[in-house]
C-alpha cells in the first residue's frame, strides 16, 4: 500500500498504551493546494525545532536562531573573511579553516548581527569576531567564537558599551586572546615572550595590554643599578653592587634569580620612562677618599639603589665603606666595617652589605674588605699572612632567555705582595682588586663593584653600569 487516504477532514488517531487517549493529525477545512511534508530522516539534538524550507522539505534548527526578531538569516554559507550588515545572520563554516566576522562599522545603537556554527567546526578552527573600532561587552577587544555549535545574537548599544551579547547558545569564553605590544631598548624574543634590555636611558611606551587569554597584562623585569666606585689609595675597599631588583610575572616559564622573586608589574598603555645607573668613580689615585657611588635604575615603581663606594684605602680607620644596594667593602687597615646593603630597605633585599678593612696589626699592610653582591656579603680582609677580601655573588637570572650572572660585588685591594691576594671580583661582573697594582672595572650593565687598588699609584676599578630588562608575552 504506498499511501492512505482520509476523507472530509477526517483525522489520523493514534491511540496510548490502554486506548483511553490519542494524538490526531488532522488538515484544515479548506486547502488551496495539495502539500506534501517531508519528515527529515533522523532526529534533531535537545532544543532543535522542525522547519521547512518552503517546499515542503522539514529539518531540524537551533530554536535560539529563530525567536529574535529583527534578523533575517542569509542562506549562502560564510566560509572566509567577511563583514557583517546589521539586521542578518550569518551560518559560518570554518571547517575549511578559521576566518573573521568583522562587526558593522559606525553603528547606530539598535543594531543587530548574529553567527552560527554551520558544520559545526568551531572548537577546531575559530571564528573571529572583529570589532571594527567599536567596544564589545565595553572591552577594545576582539571576540571568540571556540565552541561547536555556538551561536550569539549581539546589539550594538553605545560607544561606551559598544556591541553586547544578548543571546549566547553553546558558547565558553567570548573573549579573544589580546596581547601586550611595546617599543623601547633593544627587543629580543625567547620562545612566546618578548625581551626589552635598556642599557641607557630610554622610554619603555605600552601601546596594548594584554587580556587573560593572551598571556594578561603583566611584565616580568629585572632592574640592576650601578655598581660602586672602589676607595682610592692602596688597599682601598671594593665597590659594592648595584641593587638587583626582579619580579616574575605569573605564568613566566623562565627561571629566575634565587631571590624570592615578587609578581611581576601590571602594565597599562603609557609610556615609561626607563632609568639605568650609570657606575661610581673610584676614589682618586692615591689619594685615600671614599668611592663614589653607583646611580640608581628606575622603571615604573621599582627603583634600585646604586651600590655603595668602596672605603678609601691607606688608613688605620676611617675606611668604612659607603651604604648602598650592595654596601661598599671596608679599606685600609683599621678593621673598618663595610657599608649598609639593602639601603634604602626593600623585601626581598637588593643586596647585601660589604667586608671589613684588614686589623688594624703589625705589619702595617693595608688590606680592604670586598663590596657586597647581590646575594652574599663581601669577604673580610685577612692578617698576614692572608687575602683581602673577595666580593659578594652576584644573582643569576634567565630573564633574556638563557642564565646571566649580575650584581657581583668589587674585591678589595691588597697593598702587601708578600704571599697574599688581593680579593676577587664577585661573580656577576665584580672587577679584581689589585695587589700592588691598581684595580678592575665592574663590568657594564651588570651593576658589578669595582675592584680595590693595591698600590699608592695604582687606580681603583669604577663601578659597572647598571640594565633594566623587561619580559612579557606577545604569542601562543
Amino acid at each position: 500500500m504506498s499511501e492512505i487516504k482520509v476523507n472530509s477532514t477526517g483525522e489520523v488517531k493514534l491511540f496510548d498504551s490502554d486506548n483511553s487517549n490519542y494524538v490526531s493529525i488532522k488538515s484544515p477545512a479548506t486547502v488551496s493546494s495539495n502539500q506534501t511534508f517531508v519528515l527529515p530522516d533522523a532526529d534533531g539534538s535537545a532544543n532543535n525545532a522542525l522547519k521547512t524550507d518552503g517546499s515542503g522539505n522539514l529539518g531540524f534548527v537551533d530554536v535560539t536562531t529563530l525567536v529574535t526578531q529583527g534578523i533575517e538569516w542569509q542562506s549562502t554559507l560564510k566560509t572566509s573573511n567577511f563583514t557583517a550588515v546589521s539586521g542578518e545572520g550569518y551560518f559560518c563554516n570554518t571547517s575549511g579553516g578559521a576566518f573573521t566576522a568583522t562587526l558593522p562599522g559606525s553603528p547606530s545603537a539598535g543594531a543587530i548581527v548574529a553567527f552560527k556554527d554551520y558544520a559545526p567546526s568551531f572548537a577546531t578552527h575559530n571564528l573571529t569576531i572583529g570589532r571594527n573600532s567599536s567596544n564589545i561587552q565595553g572591552n577594545a577587544n576582539d571576540s571568540l567564537l571556540s565552541t561547536n555549535r555556538a551561536s550569539v545574537v549581539m546589539v550594538y548599544i553605545d560607544s561606551t558599551k559598544g556591541w553586547l551579547f544578548v543571546q549566547e547558545s553553546n558558547v565558553s569564553d567570548l573573549q579573544a586572546a589580546a596581547y601586550t605590544s611595546a617599543t623601547g631598548g633593544t627587543i629580543t624574543t625567547s620562545g612566546d615572550y618578548k625581551i626589552h634590555t635598556f642599557t641607557g636611558d630610554g622610554t619603555f611606551t605600552v601601546s596594548s595590554v594584554g587580556n587573560s587569554a593572551g598571556g594578561g597584562d603583566g611584565a616580568s623585569y629585572l632592574v640592576t643599578a650601578g655598581g660602586g666606585g672602589a676607595g682610592g689609595a692602596q688597599g682601598a675597599g671594593g665597590g659594592g653592587a648595584g641593587g638587583f631588583r626582579e619580579g616574575k610575572n605569573s605564568g613566566d616559564p623562565y627561571s629566575a634569580s634565587p631571590l624570592n622573586a615578587p609578581a611581576g608589574l601590571t602594565l597599562t598603555a603609557q609610556a615609561y620612562p626607563i632609568q639605568v645607573g650609570g657606575g661610581g668613580a673610584a676614589g682618586g689615585t692615591g689619594v685615600p677618599e671614599d668611592g663614589t657611588s653607583g646611580e640608581p635604575s628606575i622603571f615604573s615603581t621599582i627603583t634600585s639603589a646604586g651600590g655603595g663606594g668602596g672605603g678609601l684605602g691607606n688608613s688605620q680607620g676611617g675606611g668604612t665603606g659607603v651604604n648602598g644596594g650592595s654596601g661598599g667593602g671596608g679599606g685600609g687597615r683599621g678593621g673598618d666595617a663595610g657599608g649598609t646593603g639593602n639601603t634604602p630597605p626593600v623585601s626581598p633585599p637588593q643586596g647585601s652589605n660589604g667586608g671589613t678593612s684588614k686589623p688594624q696589626t703589625s705589619p702595617g699592610y693595608d688590606r680592604g674588605g670586598g663590596g657586597g653582591g647581590a646575594t652574599s656579603v663581601g669577604g673580610n680582609a685577612a692578617n698576614d699572612p692572608g687575602a683581602a677580601g673577595n666580593g659578594g655573588n652576584g644573582a643569576a637570572s634567565s630573564i633574556t632567555g638563557s642564565p646571566v650572572t649580575r650584581a657581583g660585588g668589587g674585591g678589595g685591594g691588597s697593598e702587601s705582595t708578600n704571599g697574599t691576594a688581593a680579593g676577587s671580583g664577585g661573580p656577576g661582573g665584580g672587577g679584581a682588586g689589585g695587589i700592588g697594582a691598581g684595580g678592575t672595572s665592574g663590568t657594564a650593565n651588570t651593576g658589578g663593584g669595582g675592584g680595590g687598588p693595591g698600590d699608592p699609584s695604582g687606580a681603583g676599578g669604577s663601578g659597572g653600569s647598571g640594565v633594566v630588562i623587561i619580559r612579557y608575552k606577545y604569542q601562543n
